[in-house]
């Protein structure tokens, strides 16, 4: 998980076959270091096509998702362990490198209010067989917090931490979202410095979920902590402009962001780019 990367949501949010091909292709074009792919239906992924593509284009990948309602490990904590297992399987066979995002619950899941104590423990005892089934594969496992209005388990990189510690796995990782951390943390600076050592990926996605660039992020201060705390991690851009009415549900997301994933990549892009070449966070030659 190194360089610039794009979430699959830039071109489509189904991994089959025509899906695959074209997020693969488009990633190609536009010069990514790597490619996100959302594994929303694990039980559906050919990996093996998936795979034979991948390799093909010699494209490193790296898979998220979040659990469907009926596996929210809060309250089934056995059948998010089970998705999970078959997740993990399909991200292995896809020869991704990890499994991450919002991994310990779902997207939308709201209880009214704070998470409980037996929740937490829940979350804990299904991070931590995930970690080690993944471990079994050699693979890395994320937790990505997520806002308030998509989540009330975690929802800063601080949460995030404490959680990661609480398990104490030692390929668990935490993915921070720069869209949720403009919401809940005290700066998303601050959010950065909290993750410090177990900061190993990254969303770089706007205010609005639109064009990185051209909303409220302060993208210097993003920049700049990554190389306070010298981040060699994944960069990934990530704005939602294909998805299913299941996913715009869950994120509340009622209207266009962007135009068209041509004016994010074509305008996000090169802004994102330069901010990391002038942060030092890849080489000034690189695409």
């Amino acid at each position: 998980m190194k360089g610039f990367g794009v979430h699959t949501s830039m071109w489509t949010m189904r991994w089959d076959a025509s899906g695959a091909a074209r997020a693969i292709a488009a990633a190609i074009e536009t010069g990514m270091d790597f490619i996100e792919i959302a594994l929303l239906d694990p039980a559906s992924t050919d990996a093996a096509l998936g795979r034979r593509l991948l390799d093909e284009a010699s494209l490193p990948a790296v898979c998220s998702l979040g659990l469907p309602q009926a596996v929210w490990a809060s309250h089934n904590p056995d059948g998010a362990i089970d998705f999970l297992t078959l997740a993990l399987e399909k991200c292995a066979g896809l020869g991704a490198t990890a499994l991450t995002g919002v991994t310990y619950g779902g997207i939308g899941e709201r209880s009214g209010l704070p998470p409980s104590y037996r929740e937490l423990d829940n979350v804990a005892r299904v991070i931590e067989a995930a970690a080690r089934i993944a471990k079994g594969y050699g693979l890395l496992f994320g937790i990505e917090p997520v806002n308030r209005y998509e989540s009330h388990l975690i929802n800063t990189a601080a949460q995030g931490v404490a959680m990661i510690e609480r398990v104490g796995a030692d390929n668990l990782f935490l993915h921070l979202d720069t869209y949720h951390m403009n919401i809940e943390e005290k700066g998303q600076a601050n959010g950065i410095l909290a993750a410090r050592e177990h900061l190993r990926y990254i969303h770089l996605s706007e205010s609005d979920r639109g064009t990185p660039g051209e909303g409220t992020c302060d993208w210097d201060a993003i920049f700049s902590a990554l190389a306070a705390i010298g981040f060699e991690g994944g960069l990934a851009m990530e704005s939602f402009v294909n998805m299913p009415p299941e996913i715009a549900h869950g994120l509340s997301v009622w209207r266009p962001v962007a135009e068209s994933s041509e004016e994010v990549i074509g305008r996000g892009l090169p802004f994102l780019r330069n901010k990391a070449r002038q942060y030092g966070l890849i080489e000034r030659g690189a695409a």
